[in-house]
């Protein structure tokens, strides 16, 4: 069974197969999706957007808080 990388609350940044999305720099990982299709999945959101995405694993980026 596959663990999630990401936990809900974290900061990511969102990364699509054409590149970084423009717009907001910084999603929050609202939940974590089941896998689906050998990929885990999660629902991110915006600060700056009034809806939520779904993206893969794999698109998404670690944002790390400046101390």
């Amino acid at each position: 069974m596959l663990a999630h990388k990401f936990k809900a609350g974290q900061k990511v940044s969102y990364e699509t197969p054409k590149g970084l999305l423009q717009g907001s720099a910084s999603y929050k990982v609202e939940r974590l999706m089941p896998i689906e299709n050998g990929e885990l999945k999660y629902r991110i959101k915006s600060p700056s957007e009034s809806f939520e995405r779904m993206a893969k694993e794999s698109e998404l980026i670690p944002i790390t808080e400046a101390a």
